[in-house]
């Protein structure tokens, strides 16, 4: 089962036992924005990058080539 970018997000949420509000407060944007970005599941790599870090995670993106396996 594949989960979704924000899926995973409310998962180490709930781990974490941290809301959305704090979360948001975290990174420097409102609930209402983080809460949209969640329900799109719409975000960029700089806004990954602060969640992971207010999560106390760490947060790895990489493309692979299929023929070398080369990661980038």
């Amino acid at each position: 089962m594949n989960l979704t970018t924000a899926e995973k997000i409310r998962i180490l949420l709930k781990r974490k036992n941290m809301s959305i509000t704090v979360l948001a407060e975290k990174i420097g944007t409102t609930r209402q924005n983080l809460t949209n970005k969640l329900s799109r599941d719409n975000f960029t790599e700089k806004d990954l990058k602060e969640i992971a870090a207010a999560l106390d995670c760490i947060y790895k993106s990489s493309f692979i080539t299929n023929d070398t396996n080369e990661i980038f």
